[in-house]
């Protein structure tokens, strides 16, 4: 059944609190998707942001963003006046997202509603459902913001290191910022939870993300350091990255701690198979980044400044899936598989039946190219006009080198290089991939300023939003004709 989706991320929603929310306008969105037979809504991980406001850099893997809030909602319950937050200055510059008012501004207008908020049977059953890691996380953000916001691994000695009276008395003295925490994670999964199932009545799918690894600075390290190769210290032994690629000749230093995959075989792969049932019950479909790196990994020594120097090592490969197909009934996902694959990697790929990806930015070199369409042998795959590591297709057009731009306009059969962008979208479409997807910013047609991410860049990223005026009746019609036109109505008949 031949689908299509639009990427746009829950921060890049229009509203009028300075960053997209669950709130009314990421409803109006999948009406504007259902009204054009678009059956996939792309999002990209929904943890809280840390470093460098990257949502692949969260202090959780489990938890929401508080950002995501919408105050409107929290205003219907009757946990917020009005007058609590509609007198903030929210936005600037309604294009890009300031983070550092955000910070400043949300949790003063959630302890608000925190105040106004009573426990019921639904928060009880919440809490009592996720205690696997909420417990843990409240705990980390409580201790976060009386540290001043550092990291936990600079903290005082017995609580970086866990000591267990110290966790102890720190849990009763820190009682209601724990449960501040604990109400802002009910607060965001029963706003998400609406949300999903409102896109879904209307038969819009959401593909969600979910990053291989973990932030150092998080509490999945914090509490959990046997899941990870580190010294005695809890320092990293090794970190994540990848080595030189198209991205960077430098490679790509993520710095995120290893795994110990012989203490998640012992422990049959307990951790990820919880992690992947969380996945499976927020979004229908879950893509995980760089999943070649479950077949291997590249390993840098910590402290490194560049991915140059590192080496390949061993992971699980299909293992894990095997496991977490015995314990999760709906589990649906699409496996990026970009950069360097190897046959190991391919024949794990195979072994999984996972889709994977095919992004035409990388495609127009040569006629060879596994990511042209002529070239794709089997349907069981995504083409993606670009990811959110991609500039949009306007600014990619912009700076492609001479060769590849005459190659790009031969392939499309256009004399025009304004008219690439546009052609680029109906290739993807017109392709035997199952389901093609674009960023949103390639049909509303914006240069490189509303790029949503750089690689190996830590600034001016993760900003890019979305006008409500962008969605436009014209905008519809014209995305309903393409899936009409290619038969990417997911079986839909209006």
């Amino acid at each position: 059944m031949r689908k299509s989706g639009i990427l746009m991320h829950i921060s890049s929603l229009p509203s009028p609190f300075g960053i997209g929310t669950l709130g009314q306008n990421a409803y109006d969105f999948v009406d504007f998707l259902a009204k054009t037979n678009t059956r996939f809504w792309q999002i990209l991980p929904i943890n809280p942001t840390g470093y460098g406001d990257s949502p692949y850099q969260s202090f959780s893997v489990f938890a929401g963003n508080p950002y995501f809030i919408d105050f409107n909602l929290l205003h219907q319950k009757g946990l917020l006046k009005k007058t609590d937050y509609e007198t903030i200055p929210w936005i600037a510059n309604q294009r890009h997202i300031d983070y550092t008012f955000l910070f400043d501004h949300v949790y003063k207008v959630l302890r608000k509603a925190y105040c106004n908020f009573f426990k019921d049977s639904k928060y009880d059953s919440f809490e009592q459902l996720n205690n696997f890691w909420l417990d843990d996380y409240a705990l980390f953000m409580a201790l976060k913001f009386k540290n001043n916001h550092t990291s936990w691994f600079n903290w005082d000695e017995k609580i970086s290191l866990r000591d267990k009276d110290t966790i102890k008395r720190l849990k009763k003295s820190l009682t209601d910022e724990i449960d501040f925490y604990k109400f802002i994670q009910f607060t965001f999964y029963e706003q998400w939870t609406n949300l999903k199932q409102y896109a879904n009545k209307n038969n819009v799918e959401i593909i969600g993300d979910l990053p291989i690894y973990v932030a150092y600075d998080s509490v999945d390290v914090w509490a959990n350091p046997e899941l990870f190769l580190l010294d005695e210290d809890k320092k990293p032994i090794e970190v994540a990255g990848c080595p030189p690629d198209f991205f960077s000749t430098t490679g790509q230093l993520w710095g995120n701690p290893l795994y110990n995959w012989d203490y998640h075989k012992s422990a049959k792969y307990s951790w990820w198979i919880k992690r992947l049932k969380h996945a499976s019950e927020n979004f229908n479909v879950t893509r995980i980044d760089h999943f070649r790196g479950f077949e291997s990994f590249y390993a840098i020594p910590y402290g490194n400044s560049t991915a140059e120097i590192g080496e390949w090592r061993k992971g699980p490969d299909i293992e894990l899936f095997v496991e977490a197909r015995k314990e999760i009934q709906s589990l649906h996902i699409i496996a990026e598989d970009l950069g360097f694959l190897t046959p190991e990697v391919l024949k794990m790929l195979n072994k999984s039946r996972y889709p994977g990806m095919k992004v035409l930015q990388f495609a127009f070199d040569n006629p060879s190219n596994t990511y042209l369409p002529h070239n794709y042998t089997k349907t069981n795959c995504i083409v993606y006009t670009g990811t959110h590591d991609n500039d949009t297709l306007y600014g990619w057009v912009s700076s492609l080198p001479k060769k590849n731009l005459s190659f790009c306009k031969k392939y499309l059969n256009i004399s025009r290089k304004k008219d690439i962008p546009k052609a680029v979208i109906k290739l993807a479409w017109s392709s035997v991939a199952d389901t093609s997807i674009a960023q949103i910013q390639d049909f509303l047609k914006l240069d490189s300023s509303c790029r949503m991410n750089t690689p190996s860049t830590t600034t001016n990223n993760w900003q890019f939003r979305a006008l409500s005026k962008d969605f436009t009746e014209e905008l519809a019609k014209e995305i309903y004709k393409l899936n009409k036109l290619y038969n990417r109505n997911g079986g839909l008949k209006k």
